[in-house]
């Protein structure tokens, strides 16, 4: 008696930030990722727990990933150890999960940067 093995799921990470970044420039993308942590967000908490994640994750494309997979993305941008992630950190690991962007990363800081200088000489 033969058993069939379900299909795995592909849970590989389609990294589209650097080419966001190049449409959009570094506040763009800023504003991009801000918008990504409202949609993942726990409302009442303000950050993004397991549960928020498991549920909104749809939104962004991320509806294969299993729960393994989300308890170590927020293990992995969890920096100050509360098991959620706070919009800065949710940034922090959208960068650290595209290696391209890291690379860029300097020259989307220094756009930015550039920009607020322009606007502050501006407002003088």
């Amino acid at each position: 008696m033969a058993t069939s093995v379900p299909p795995q799921k592909d849970s590989t990470f389609q990294d589209h930030l650097p080419l966001m970044a190049e449409k959009l420039g570094g506040e763009g993308l800023m504003g991009e990722l801000c918008n990504g942590f409202n949609l993942l967000m726990d409302r009442d908490k303000e950050v993004i727990t397991f549960d928020s994640l498991k549920k909104n994750s749809a939104f962004l494309g991320l509806q294969d990933l299993t729960d393994s997979d989300l308890r170590s993305m927020l293990k992995e941008g969890d920096f100050d150890g509360d098991g959620a992630l706070n919009q800065m950190e949710f940034c922090v690991l959208m960068f650290r999960l595209s290696p391209e962007l890291m690379e860029q990363s300097q020259f989307l800081l220094e756009e930015a940067l550039q920009q607020e200088f322009q606007d502050f000489d501006s407002f003088s």
